[in-house]
């Protein structure tokens, strides 16, 4: 356990760093890690007493730089987003959507190759209801995984912020946002003694971080800035898409297997309690079979599984569709993990 939380707090003040460098994205980068030592419906609280303890500190660093116009559009729309995303936390498996935003931020990677002349076109000035918007997603998506970092980070670099500009500002943004999230995941329950020490953890070296950030900061080019910003979320992707796939895989028991047989071929999948099988043989050719609950079967075949039940108990059925040709229906008896054919 020790280890464990030497290795979070290294880890959190370099993430931090990064963060500061490119303007956000220390949770990405985090989740990951957490995966291993938490159950997923508790990393967006250990995340949150990190990201406001960080964003408390920036803005007390860099509390002159803070643009207060996108500050006044973000903040009132992204609350109630987070209220939504908090509640629906406890319907929404964590993992689906931290899959969904790790091909988001893959899909940076061509901002990786483009040269200075040709990087994004630098938009001072948004319309309010864009602003309004981004805050509402920000905030929901944040409400659900526990972070919005990088996610977001192209919305900052097209503003023609300063590096400054953009910790002070997002810091600003987020601060309340984090605030409300604690709120709610307490009064959910979705927190645990273990939660809270890992999340105390990242709060000391998010402190750690935000004192030694300005140090760091005028070194760093505005060009290497934004590379640094597209290449976190290149990384933080992939790093995202691989644990979120595993543990996607895990809860759902995901298994595919190819056999090769004297007659036929078959390639079988099964998730969660559905098996799905497609097989070509000399004898059928192409078919595809997936396992049914008995209520799929037509009605003049339901009398006939339950007699079979009511004789040979657990009942197996396969659903067998062939090419130009009716759908059939097959029978197993099932009993100790051995599947027989009623014919």
């Amino acid at each position: 356990m020790i280890t464990s939380l030497v290795v979070l707090f290294l880890s959190t003040i370099i993430a931090f760093w990064i963060s500061a460098i490119c303007g956000g994205g220390a949770s990405l980068i985090l989740i990951p890690l957490l995966n291993f030592m938490l159950p997923s419906s508790v990393i967006p609280f250990s995340l949150t007493i990190g990201t406001f303890t960080s964003s408390v500190s920036r803005i007390v660093v860099f509390k002159r730089n803070i643009n207060w116009k996108i500050f006044l559009w973000f903040v009132p729309f992204s609350i109630p987003a987070v209220l939504l995303g908090g509640y629906l936390i406890k319907y929404i498996e964590p993992s689906y959507l931290q899959l969904i935003v790790a091909f988001f931020l893959i899909g940076n990677i061509p901002q990786l190759f483009k040269s200075k002349k040709a990087d994004l076109p630098v938009q001072n000035k948004y319309s309010r209801s864009f602003l309004a918007i981004i805050g509402f997603l920000s905030g929901f998506v944040s409400g659900i995984t526990g972070a919005i970092g990088l996610l977001f980070n192209r919305f900052y670099l097209r503003m023609g912020l300063s590096k400054e500009e953009i910790i002070a500002t997002r810091a600003a943004n987020e601060v309340f946002l984090h605030l409300v999230k604690l709120i709610i995941y307490i009064a959910l329950g979705l927190y645990s003694k273990a939660a809270l020490g890992l999340g105390l953890a990242i709060a000391l070296a998010t402190i750690v971080s935000s004192m030694t950030v300005k140090f760091i900061l005028p070194y760093v080019s505005d060009q290497l800035f934004k590379k640094i910003g597209y290449g976190a979320m290149v990384v933080s992707g992939v790093v995202l898409l691989t644990s979120s796939s595993r543990k996607i895989v895990d809860q759902n028991g995901l298994q595919i297997a190819l056999e090769h047989l004297e007659n036929k071929t078959e390639l079988a999948l099964s998730w969660r309690e559905t098996n799905f099988v497609l097989e070509y043989s000399k004898t059928h050719g192409l078919e595809f079979e997936r396992s049914i609950h008995w209520t799929g079967l037509p009605l003049q075949l339901q009398q006939k599984y339950f007699v079979l039940s009511k004789n040979h108990g657990n009942i197996y059925i396969e659903k067998v569709m062939r090419f130009r040709r009716e759908a059939s229906y097959e029978f197993y008896s099932h009993k100790e993990g051995i599947l027989t054919r009623l014919d």
